[in-house]
């Protein structure tokens, strides 16, 4: 395997606080990568700076072999990095098939000028668009809901939803912000396995999770941080027996079930 996402010395501060402490991890391609750590560890600020939403003050990131650190966000999904959000962000009067081809939208070959003349080649690229909607949707099991309005489903469809319309944009990695959140216990094994459908379709995933049962089922790698520096990088059974892991995170019956920002 060759490293696809690399972080090195990564650090960014807030003021006079610093959230995160010069991280280095990679992310090998075809790898499913979990990111944990206590509540405030981190984690969300981590994928933050990899999508372009904030900017390190030290270290770098690349993706790839190329530097990505000062990239915006739109040139970071642009160059193949897809993510979904703790919370859901569809839009919520559009059918699930519309969400799902909004999020081809960066895969678009045509210019607009095109759409309006109706070429035979924009028609073309919108029938490929639209089966390419329906392949997803069939793929996460929801081909049954295509034509229902996002916010009319009940929250676990709607997880897979916006999941689908991530997967749309044709990335080469997805990153999962605490996918697992308001899932119930069947809920959360399907996703693993839909998770592990993913990695075998080629795309690299890269995770934040609390839901730990889904952490350690699914994951090649663990790094864990703590107070924005990394304390453990490893296998499941590495980070289950590690004893800073244990104090600062596993161990602790009120973190395990808090999510971490």
């Amino acid at each position: 395997m060759s490293a696809l996402l690399e972080l090195h010395g990564v650090g960014i501060r807030f003021g006079g606080l610093r959230a995160v402490d010069r991280l280095s991890f990679t992310v090998d391609k075809g790898q499913i990568v979990a990111l944990i750590g206590p509540n405030g560890a981190g984690k969300t600020t981590v994928f933050n700076m990899i999508t372009g939403v904030y900017r390190p003050t030290e270290g770098s990131i690349r993706f790839e072999g190329q530097d990505i650190t000062a990239r915006r966000p739109h040139l970071v999904a642009a160059a193949g990095i897809m993510r979904t959000f703790q919370t859901i962000r569809l839009f919520p009067e559009m059918s699930v098939l519309e969400n799902v081809r909004a999020g081809c939208h960066l895969r678009v070959r045509q210019q607009w000028w095109q759409g309006l003349l109706s070429l035979p080649s924009q028609r073309r690229e919108e029938a490929e668009l639209a089966e390419r909607a329906h392949e997803i949707l069939r793929r996460l099991d929801l081909d049954r809901f295509a034509h229902d309005r996002a916010v009319s489903l009940p929250y676990g469809v709607q997880r897979r939803v916006e999941l689908a319309r991530t997967l749309a944009a044709d990335p080469k990695m997805i990153i999962l912000d605490e996918p697992a959140a308001g899932l119930n216990d069947n809920e959360s094994a399907a996703l693993s396995e839909t998770i592990f459908g993913i990695r075998d379709s080629g795309i690299t995933v890269l995770l934040v999770e609390h839901d730990m049962n889904v952490v350690m089922s699914v994951a090649d790698k663990i790094v864990v941080i703590n107070f924005g520096q990394k304390i453990a990088e490893g296998g499941p059974d590495d980070i289950r027996n590690d004893a800073q892991v244990i104090e600062a995170y596993l161990g602790r019956d009120d973190d395990e079930e808090e999510g971490v920002s």
